[in-house]
């Protein structure tokens, strides 16, 4: 273990700490995982961070000498510092007290194995990270194949989307395209696209949802544009029984996924009726 960093000059610090911004994300093909359990969890799945940033004394803690030894064997450069540095780093009055620094991983379209799942999400230019953080949370619960990212929508490596994904950006694969290369792909074998739309009457339970199932889920403002609506196999709808008209993204993601693999398990009720 190198000597504790305590000064906000340090050169490592420097690098380490200018990840918050999307340009030297971008720069450096790195990104930020903040806490114990999210770089257990990331160590576990095979990703090794290239550098390991601990609060001194926590290289005790059972989990992290375990972390610690992976680490050694992959050379990551590991480091200690201070609280009061840990706090400016995390931007949080109560610091997690390990940081990870990983290299960034997405997966090219045409090697996704469409069959290895059921379900998979496809998400259109979602801007709010921590919607993209927690549907990915989502796509871990329930087995899903993967999540495609369509068109410019926020960065999937921000520490904001890492920190609301809990750990499942490591055990997710992630994939991005223009959404003519997507349609292209999906047309090229099995696949059932199948778009949440306020412009639809047929309730989301109405549907039968085959293997394999994708998930499009619109822009939170705007929804999905036409020309996506009208490429879609099936369009539904989630009742809206109150004033609002409309769930957040991430939880309207959640309520579909669970449709799809509660009817994969039980079997689809072809007299189903919208409630």
């Amino acid at each position: 273990m190198h000597k504790t960093i305590t000064s906000a000059a340090n050169p490592l610090f420097k690098r380490v700490n200018a990840l918050h911004e999307k340009k030297f994300r971008a720069r450096d093909g790195l990104f930020l995982a903040e806490g114990m359990r999210i770089v257990v969890e990331a160590v576990d799945s095979g990703h090794i961070p290239e550098i390991l940033i601990l609060a001194p004394g926590i290289a005790d803690h059972p989990a992290m000498r375990r972390v610690i030894n992976m680490c050694r064997q992959d050379v990551t450069e590991m480091t200690e510092m201070t609280p009061e540095l840990l706090t400016r780093l995390t931007r949080k009055d109560n610091p997690q007290n390990v940081v990870g620094v990983f290299r960034q991983a997405l997966t090219p379209l045409r090697q996704l194995d469409r069959a290895r799942a059921h379900i998979w999400f496809v998400l259109e230019a979602i801007k709010d990270p921590g919607n993209l953080g927690t549907i990915l949370r989502t796509a871990d619960a329930v087995g899903a194949g993967g999540v495609i990212l369509l068109d410019q929508g926020c960065d999937p490596f921000s520490v904001e989307a890492v920190r609301s994904s809990m750990g499942a950006l490591f055990t997710q694969t992630v994939a991005t395209a223009a959404w003519p290369e997507f349609l292209a792909w999906l047309r090229e074998g099995p696949g059932f696209l199948v778009g949440a739309s306020l412009k639809t009457s047929v309730d989301y339970q109405a549907v039968a949802y085959p293997d394999p199932t994708f998930l499009l889920m619109g822009n939170e403002q705007s929804g999905l544009p036409q020309a996506y609506e009208d490429a879609c196999d099936a369009l539904v709808k989630l009742p809206m029984r109150g004033k609002a008209d409309s769930l957040n993204v991430a939880i309207a993601t959640a309520v579909l996924a669970y449709e799809v693999i509660n009817q994969r398990k039980h079997g689809f009720d072809s007299d189903a009726t919208a409630s």
